[in-house]
């Protein structure tokens, strides 16, 4: 089973939804350069959330249809909202468990999954059930994160630490944050042909402060969000878990510097 909405590691707070229409927005450029879709397509997204990925999709091809999907329903009441704030026609949503998704086989033009399958205890069989509702010769994107990629000066192993508090209560609720380097392999194992992985990497230091600022909002931000959760489970003290903080901080100051690894892989249903 798909996990249950409150299995989410980040929460489903109102801060949460904000920091994820940040990231959205500040990774828009970086992530959806080269996503697009041609009109009249029909294209499902399964596990939009409220909506961040949504809008870029819907605003980059206004005449492709969406439906987006997603098992909470406070969820898809924050992307509706935001849709039609935005005044958006083109998207239709629907509540469903992405394991139980109530469309007929070969639906879909297109499938569209973001960070989705580094919450998910069983991707492949994920992966496998959507495809299903795709087209033959029909296309897959799939963006993940990879939280062992994060790379930052002044190295801090109690940066590490709280950063493997967060991997760690991840791997407990059955995901896997560190599930981007494994894209192309679960795309293949799912039967996708001509598959191509393209890393995306956020870098930053002084000299962007743009870049500096979307490190601390979104990164920083979603590592300090599961707090009480890694104290809660004894994952670490909580001086420990000042200090880490407090060196991720410092990796975005003058003298700091922080990269991180996105990956962003496409395949074709051959069959």
């Amino acid at each position: 089973m798909v996990p249950h909405p409150h299995q989410y590691v980040h929460g489903h707070s109102d801060t949460e939804s904000e920091r994820l229409h940040y990231q959205a927005t500040k990774l828009a450029d970086l992530l959806h350069y080269d996503t697009r879709y041609l009109p009249g397509s029909s294209v499902l997204e399964a596990a939009c959330g409220v909506g961040g990925q949504t809008v870029i999709l819907a605003k980059n091809s206004p005449g492709a249809q969406f439906v987006c999907v997603d098992i909470s329903s406070e969820s898809l009441r924050l992307a509706k909202r935001r849709i039609r704030e935005e005044h958006i026609e083109n998207v239709i949503f629907q509540q469903g468990d992405i394991y139980h998704l109530p469309f007929s086989p070969e639906s879909f033009d297109h499938l569209f999954v973001c960070f989705l399958l580094e919450h998910l205890p069983d991707p492949p069989h994920a992966l496998k059930e959507m495809s299903n509702l795709l087209k033959a010769g029909g296309t897959i994107t799939v963006i993940e994160g990879d939280h062992g990629s994060a790379l930052f000066y002044p190295q801090s192993p109690h940066a590490l630490r709280v950063i493997a508090c967060l991997v760690e209560l991840q791997r407990q609720m059955g995901g896997n944050a560190m599930i981007g380097r494994e894209l192309w392999h679960l795309l293949n194992d799912a039967g996708f042909s001509g598959i191509s992985v393209s890393p995306r990497q956020v870098y930053a230091d002084c000299s962007r402060p743009d870049a500096i600022e979307g490190v601390r909002n979104i990164f920083i931000a979603m590592v300090k969000g599961v707090r009480d959760q890694a104290l809660a489970a004894g994952l670490i003290d909580a001086d420990t878990w000042e200090r880490g903080i407090r060196d991720l901080y410092r990796t975005t100051e003058r003298d700091g510097s922080f990269a991180y690894t996105f990956f962003k892989a496409t395949g074709v249903k051959s069959r």
